[in-house]
């Protein structure tokens, strides 16, 4: 019996969400599947899911738990902590000895819960690293690289990885800090990428976009944020370089999510008059292959120390739409690898405004090459980033 046990799993279709429900129906050939998750707190929140039923020949199985607004940090707080409470508890019940367990790093409580019930029930599990934990605290801020709280999580991470059968990362920057965090353990480590929804999201005539129409900005050079608006995603350097572009009408930039950072947003966008930002709601993953190709150019973006901690999978989506990527981000992260080994576009550090202004300028002044850098986007998506190539790394790495 092959268990995936993850927050969010159908009919959520958030990327996590929408990630572990596709590995764990692509494995029942190949396996017994069944879900251990959470009932619908993202973007099918307040959908009231069946406590068990069978969905594509896996077997679900949603614990239950709050699931007040994820805003708010204490409320989430609270949903992390009920929610592992009835995770432990339906483990417990359900799991037997011998059954291999896949469990994703999010919530961060979740691998804890799932390995510490495992080992009572004689299971063995898997982890799969989605976000790497304290790293990601420390580069979003919310603590201190050599505070206590910091050492405390590494301490409890080593008694993690101990015991864990395998490690599943994926990005090779990630690799390569798991590597380190694991020296000593001996613990098999594995990158597989995720991939792009190539059957729903393709390249689209440019003219023909309803969403540019509907802006009117066809006669502008659109840049696209697409995505969480979280503390990990440098979304200040881009607004900076708006504002000292607001009196030239050759560009616009367009920002499409929600998160943490929308309502900052809202107020400098507000405050500055800055008319050439659109600041747009969420949108359904079926309207992706409207919104991605909203633009010339998308933007993907992290913050400082965020080398080897996560990996936005939006990434993938935008190469399967055929448009260049503008990458704020660290040398030597798999964002920059993604860009850089196929020529799909352009990579700046994070935090520095003036460099990616004097960056935008440069794309402007390079338009002729979108087209040759939203070809090779596609290819690299169809070579490289398929769910079919995903799912047999899975395969491979489980059995």
């Amino acid at each position: 019996m092959l268990w995936v046990v993850t927050e969010l799993y159908y009919p959520e279709e958030t990327s996590t969400g929408y990630y572990l429900t596709r590995i764990a129906e692509g494995l029942t050939v190949d396996f017994e599947v069944r879900v251990l998750c959470g009932q619908p707190n993202y973007s099918a929140r307040g959908t009231k899911a069946p406590k068990r039923e069978v969905h594509k020949k896996v077997e679900i199985f949603r614990a239950g738990g709050t699931t007040l607004d994820k805003n708010i940090i204490v409320f989430r707080l609270i949903n992390m902590l009920t929610l592992s409470i009835s995770v432990f508890f339906k483990a417990m019940r359900y799991i037997r000895k011998g059954d291999k367990i896949l469990v994703v790093t999010t919530p961060p409580s979740l691998p804890f819960i799932t390995a510490f019930a495992s080992l009572i029930k004689g299971a063995g599990y898997i982890l799969l690293i989605h976000d790497n934990y304290p790293e990601i605290l420390v580069a979003a801020k919310k603590t201190k690289e050599n505070s206590f709280f910091v050492e405390t999580l590494n301490y409890f991470n080593r008694w993690l990885y101990k015991y864990a059968n395998k490690i599943i990362v994926c990005g090779r920057d990630m690799f390569e800090l798991v590597k380190k965090k694991t020296e000593g353990l001996d613990i098999p480590i594995e990158t597989i990428q995720n991939w792009a929804e190539l059957e729903n999201v393709k390249p689209f005539p440019r003219d023909e976009n309803q969403l540019l129409k509907e802006l009117e900005i066809e006669d502008k050079l659109v840049f696209l944020y697409a995505g969480n608006m979280g503390y990990p995603n440098d979304l200040e350097s881009i607004l900076e370089c708006a504002d000292k572009l607001k009196a030239d009408d050759r560009f616009c930039f367009v920002f499409l999510g929600a998160g943490v950072k929308r309502k900052w947003l809202e107020k400098e966008i507000q405050e500055k008059s800055l008319k050439n930002v659109k600041l747009l709601a969420s949108r359904p993953r079926s309207e992706q292959n409207i919104f991605l190709n909203a633009c010339d150019v998308a933007i993907v973006t992290l913050v400082k120390k965020m080398w080897g901690v996560s990996m936005p999978s939006r990434t993938y989506n935008i190469l399967a739409a055929g448009k260049p990527i503008l990458a704020l981000t660290e040398k030597d992260s798999e964002i920059a690898k993604v860009v850089e080994e196929d020529s799909v576009g352009w990579t700046v550090p994070p935090n520095e405004p003036e460099k990616l202004l004097q960056k935008i300028f440069e794309i402007y002044e390079n338009k002729e090459k979108f087209a040759e850098m939203g070809n090779n986007a596609r290819q690299s998506a169809l070579k490289k980033y398929s769910l079919e190539t995903a799912l047999e790394k899975y395969k491979a790495a489980l059995k």
